[in-house]
């Protein structure tokens, strides 16, 4: 069984929504009932794979070992800097382990957990909230079932662990269930077609028309690989969300028409949106509150460039330590540090910006390079640069 990808788990879906749907009409919990659900579909969709299993629970219980730790050092009175910075270094330790050992082609071993990506991520958030104050306990079964929550482990969303805990303790009234599971499902039929019919489409015309080495067959693949990209994300997202919403979860959602941005901040806002917040939550704003308290920058727009880079680099490698991957997050942190700039000290922009002839050209320009990203994204670039190099 593969998650969101063959006739076996769309079947096991369709049988799994039953119980939930009586469950959530009659007003009972929901959260026990997704627990063995979730427990089910990560156990068959790693059948194959016994050691796969093993390294999940070990890593799911490693990060829990550091979060129940951390906060037992708080309320011992714990505050000391180094704790906090050591325990989060642990917590991304194994992830960066695993994407070193895919760049460097070695075996990740251990390591190789699913959805590691994506954990890492709420437990690091967990952790940061934890220094900060905002958590001041945490259970294993529901840290458990945060970190494995079948919809969201592969690919996402990347939900906040408050926000679900509410979610898993709250019995909604018939009518509010009823309404969020129509909603789910008509999520999960929208993304099966993003998914399994248009991303297939886009990705057959790249592979019969977009693999020569020449420029026409580039052009081809940058546009078709970037639907293709968003149309299968997306797709995945959409049935993620409609999955937990069958369980009573207000999955976050992870897409909001990215391509009709007009710029690339807005862009971010809305392409893989719960990433970005992310980033923006516990790496951005924390760079430039820290940067502005220690006073050693006073020019905001260089301390914004500064927290921009080192976030969107942060986001490059999250994907992995590979070139392409790099390059991606710089690519990203200068247009966005050149639309900072821009957006501050160019009076033409400051004057025409809601002028519909330069919408449609920010628009216009942002698409195209949106997809640039997307085609050095994609490794095609760097190994285009590799050919020409060679040559």
């Amino acid at each position: 069984m593969q998650l969101f990808g063959d006739v076996t788990f769309f079947l096991g879906l369709a049988l799994s929504a039953i119980p939930a749907l009586v469950l959530g009409y009659f007003e009972k919990p929901l959260k026990y009932y997704g627990m063995a659900v979730t427990l089910f579909f990560v156990v068959m969709s790693m059948r194959n794979n016994p050691k796969s299993i093993l390294c999940m629970f070990c890593f799911v219980l490693y990060e829990y070992v550091l979060v129940w730790g951390y906060l037992r050092l708080k309320r011992e009175g714990g505050k000391s800097r180094f704790t906090r910075v050591a325990t989060l270094i642990l917590s991304i330790l194994p992830l960066f382990v695993y994407k070193y050992s895919l760049a460097t082609n070695q075996e990740p071993g251990l390591f190789a957990v699913v959805g590691i990506s994506y954990m890492t991520f709420k437990a690091v958030q967990i952790l940061i909230e934890i220094g900060d104050g905002l958590i001041t306990e945490c259970k294993a079964s529901e840290f458990f079932y945060l970190m494995a929550f079948y919809p969201t482990l592969i690919s996402g969303p990347i939900d906040r662990s408050r926000r679900f805990e509410q979610d898993i303790r709250t019995v909604l009234p018939r009518n509010e269930y009823i309404e969020l599971a129509a909603e789910g499902i008509y999520k999960i039929m929208l993304g099966m077609v993003y998914k399994l019919v248009i991303s297939v489409i886009f990705y057959y015309v790249m592979k019969q028309y977009g693999m020569d080495r020449t420029i026409q067959s580039a052009i081809i693949y940058m546009y078709t690989y970037s639907f293709y990209l968003f149309f299968d994300f997306a797709g995945y997202s959409l049935m993620a969300v409609g999955a937990g919403n069958l369980l009573g979860v207000h999955v976050p959602g992870n897409f909001d028409k990215p391509f009709i941005s007009k710029d690339i901040q807005e862009f971010w806002n809305r392409w893989h949106i719960t990433l970005s917040h992310w980033l923006r939550d516990y790496v951005f704003s924390r760079i430039t509150m820290s940067m502005v308290r220690r006073g050693v920058i006073r020019d905001k727009l260089v301390i914004a460039s500064i927290a921009i880079m080192t976030n969107m680099m942060i986001m490059g490698c999250w994907h992995g330590l590979t070139m392409h991957y790099i390059l991606y997050g710089i690519y990203h942190g200068l247009l966005l540090v050149i639309f900072e700039i821009v957006r501050k000290k160019w009076t033409f922009y400051k004057k025409h910006k809601k002028s519909k002839w330069f919408m449609f050209i920010s628009w216009f320009v942002t698409f195209h390079l949106v997809l640039l990203g997307f085609f050095i994204f994609s490794g095609r670039f760097t190994k285009g640069i590799a050919y020409l190099m060679s040559r």
